[in-house]
């Protein structure tokens, strides 16, 4: 099997493969509202919240879409809070149904700095939300979430977050945050196949969804909700993936959240330990460094491009190469979902093998 180490689409487990390969349901039949039932429950304990949470078929780049057609309005001032290429993504995406984003950009592999997002928002008081990314897969950095999220509740704003790549994988306590909209996508550490968007919605984003005058048919969160309760979604759903998602709770249910944040921490370790072992440099600063994807700079000779060819021609190992003004000067290694420590075991030791051949200078 190839080892798969990009930050999604990550490896399923076979028991995931074989949910997914059943034969189709009715979807708006009993066996299917049982399901998509007891996925939402399961959803709410993973995103440690009792808000709503909805699934929805599309990629996270459609859950965020999601977040900005249904809780702002064209004309409102949004905070974009970015740290690389998905931060800067969600704003965007804002900006294109008409929001006015003041954009507070942090140089890629460092955090955001509270401090800073305090001062954006008392100068900016016309500010309604704050768009941030907690895990950054650009940059392999990871927000202090629970600080950020302090500032923008004690300015009473709307906090948004994309958690694509961190929800599941490393604690995000979104009721005890106050985090208002979250989104995570089935492809990272849920150990699914791409297809499904997860979004959380707290009571005061319902009341902005009230007011919100951006347009929306195929994401219309009102309809989701509407729609959950009878144990449906409103459109055909991805129902293969729903299957394999619901699986793939029961095994997370199992292992326990905890200790599925644990496991992220120490493998996150043990990958950052062995790449500066083999003489590469972190792009993020380390008290930052995200436990779910680890980027790598290209120093000392060393051709990214070539490296990403030469160990997935020869040593049958997929790594993540740069992106953005990235592009060409660091590699990623993906370690979320379904990975245990021999797995990374097994990258570093074809990635020793590799450097000289990419032109690495140890």
């Amino acid at each position: 099997m190839q080892n798969l180490r990009i930050p999604g689409p990550t490896p399923c487990p076979e028991e995931v493969l074989i949910a997914m390969g059943q034969q189709m349901i009715n979807h708006r039949g009993p066996e299917m509202a049982a399901i998509m039932k007891e996925v939402a429950e399961k959803l709410k304990y993973f995103f440690q919240t009792k808000n709503d949470v909805l699934v929805l078929t599309g990629s996270g780049t459609g859950g965020l879409e999601a977040a900005a057609v249904n809780f702002l309005s064209p004309g409102e001032t949004v905070l974009s809070v970015s740290i690389g290429v998905f931060g800067e993504r969600f704003a965007k995406i804002a900006s294109i149904f008409g929001a006015k984003i003041i954009a507070l950009n942090f140089e890629h592999g460092k955090a955001a700095d509270p401090a800073l997002v305090k001062k954006a928002l008392a100068e900016h008081p016309e500010i309604k939300a704050v768009l941030v990314t907690h895990n950054e897969t650009s940059t392999g950095i990871t927000n202090d979430l629970k600080s950020l999220a302090s500032v923008v509740k004690g300015a009473g704003k709307l906090l948004m977050v994309d958690a694509i790549s961190s929800l599941s994988s490393i604690d995000l306590p979104v009721d005890e945050w106050g985090c208002d909209v979250v989104v995570s996508g089935s492809q990272k550490g849920w150990m699914v196949p791409p297809g499904l968007a997860f979004i959380s919605v707290s009571p005061d984003a319902w009341k902005a969804h009230a007011e919100s005058k951006m347009p929306r048919f195929y994401w219309d969160l009102a309809k989701h909700k509407a729609s959950i309760e009878k144990g449906q979604t409103p459109w055909t759903p991805c129902v293969s993936v729903i299957v394999a998602l619901h699986k793939a709770l029961i095994m997370m249910e199992k292992e326990g959240m905890q200790n599925i944040f644990k496991r992220h921490q120490k493998i996150a370790d043990f990958t950052r330990k062995g790449v500066k072992e083999l003489g590469l440099t972190l792009l993020a600063e380390e008290k930052y460094a995200s436990n779910t994807v680890t980027a790598v700079l290209a120093t000392e000779g060393l051709d990214p491009k070539k490296l990403l060819k030469v160990m997935r021609e020869e040593y049958n190992t997929v790594l993540a190469g740069g992106q953005g003004p990235l592009e060409g000067k660091i590699f990623r290694i993906g370690h979320l979902g379904w990975v245990t420590e021999n797995d990374i075991k097994v990258t570093l030791d074809n990635l020793k093998l590799a450097l000289p051949k990419a032109g690495f200078r140890s």
